[in-house]
């Protein structure tokens, strides 16, 4: 079976995902919600929107953003073991923004201090 690629991926199924992260560690969807929110410009509603709409690829969600936040580009780091300052494909370095902002969470970050600026 071939693997599927994160961009055509349901929403829903990815983001389940990254609250379950955040829930291991004691922290709460709310706060990926926050996050999220912070990253991309949605609203609770648009987010919720997508989350229960099956037709809504994790690559649509990040095309279709209303902004991204300009401080997203001080996201630094590693995750899954690459940079993401050296992540040339503009959608998998917005991708893994959000990725680093859940990780930063499930390590006890405090959500203020993730907000970049």
């Amino acid at each position: 079976m071939p693997r599927q690629q994160i961009y055509d991926m349901p929403f829903g199924k990815v983001y389940d995902c990254l609250i379950a992260k955040a829930e291991r560690k004691g922290r709460t969807r709310a706060e990926v919600d926050e996050l999220t929110r912070w990253l991309t410009g949605y609203n609770a509603d648009d987010i919720a929107a997508a989350y229960s709409d099956n037709n809504t690829s994790y690559g649509d969600f990040f095309r279709k953003m209303p902004q991204l936040n300009p401080n997203a580009e001080l996201i630094k780091g590693s995750i899954c073991g690459v940079k993401i300052e050296e992540i040339e494909d503009p959608l998998m370095k917005q991708i893994r923004y959000l990725d680093k902002l859940v990780n930063e969470l499930a390590r006890g970050k405090a959500v203020e201090k993730i907000k970049r600026g």
